[in-house]
């Protein structure tokens, strides 16, 4: 049975008819903001590390897994951003590396906002492995002169473009991270059936302080390609004396008619002025929960120069 899901998983990533979103998830999408949107880049008042670690769908053979580094800072008395971001991800027998650069132009407003926009240039790796030994058909594939009989890459250079908004306790950002939908497709004939497709997202927060050593921050994250479900995060985060953080988020989408894709749980940890660390769980929604235990993510996040009293959820500071 598992390998009949694994087989079924694969055949949706490789047909272009499945339509399904290219990006990976982030359920702590609020501490990688620049991954979805360069204007971001530069918006936090330190320069700011991150590490990120995603294991989709866990005990579920092919799911996906992330591996990734983020870097952000302003310059130039604020008013410019940069960023760049490194991510390898693997799924199935594909695996892909991206690194992209995040250069961000910031324009002070009154009340210590600012709003900032941003391009991004990168360059994508894509790499299948068609001798996996986990492949399988009713024949043998060997039969199939239409799939490759080795290992095939192919790279693609995109652009997207973004901007960011903050107050001193608000912010929102629209962005396409990725502009040109160039052709991946690994066949050497002249028809072309799988391509990069442009995916738009949107995100909001206010973080809300009832003048107690307690703040509430509820975001959102909605995301959108074409032929692909509409997505949404919904997300409200709690924060203690701004060193412990708990939060919850609903992600929609999944099943035809169901319940939504999951649940996601949070934790995070001020360890010291400089280091924050958040760990979350997925809980699935979907049939597909069966055949997995679920979904872990980390982030491990280094700033450089803490300012006194930040938050832990870096919606903005005023420069």
């Amino acid at each position: 049975m598992m390998k009949k899901i694994y087989l079924f998983c694969f055949a949706l990533m490789l047909s272009n008819t499945a339509y399904s979103q290219q990006e990976l998830l982030h359920t702590q999408f609020m501490f990688n903001k620049l991954a979805y949107n360069p204007g971001y880049a530069g918006s936090f008042i330190s320069p700011t590390l991150s590490v990120l670690y995603r294991n989709q769908w866990m005990g579920l053979d092919g799911a996906p897994k992330m591996q990734g580094i983020n870097y952000s800072q302003a310059f130039w008395k604020h008013r410019f951003g940069f960023g760049a971001n490194i991510v390898n991800t693997t799924q199935a027998i594909t695996k892909t590396f991206t690194v992209d650069v995040n250069p961000s132009y910031r324009i002070a407003m009154r009340g210590g906002a600012v709003m900032s926009f941003g391009f991004k240039i990168g360059y994508r790796q894509y790499n299948q492995d068609w001798t996996d030994k986990r492949l399988a058909g009713t024949l043998p594939i060997s039969t199939d002169q239409a799939i490759p009989t080795e290992a095939q890459g192919k790279g693609a250079v995109n652009i997207g473009a973004g901007f960011y908004f903050q107050s001193n306790s608000w912010y929102m950002g629209f962005a396409v991270p990725r502009l040109i939908e160039n052709n991946i497709d690994f066949a050497d004939y002249g028809s072309v059936f799988s391509r990069e497709k442009r995916h738009y997202n949107a995100m909001g927060g206010i973080t809300l302080n009832n003048k107690s050593k307690f703040t509430v921050t509820p975001q959102v994250l909605i995301k959108y390609a074409a032929f692909a479900p509409f997505d949404a995060d919904l997300n409200v985060n709690l924060e203690y004396d701004h060193q412990i953080l708990a939060g919850m988020t609903y992600r929609t989408g999944g099943d035809v008619g169901g319940a939504g894709e999951s649940i996601d749980v949070l934790l995070g940890l001020q360890a010291t002025s400089n280091l924050f660390i958040a760990l979350s769980y997925d809980i699935g929604l979907t049939s597909l929960r069966k055949y997995n235990n679920g979904s872990l993510e980390l982030t491990a996040r280094w700033w450089f120069n803490p300012p006194e009293g930040s938050e832990i959820i870096d919606i903005s500071k005023p420069f």
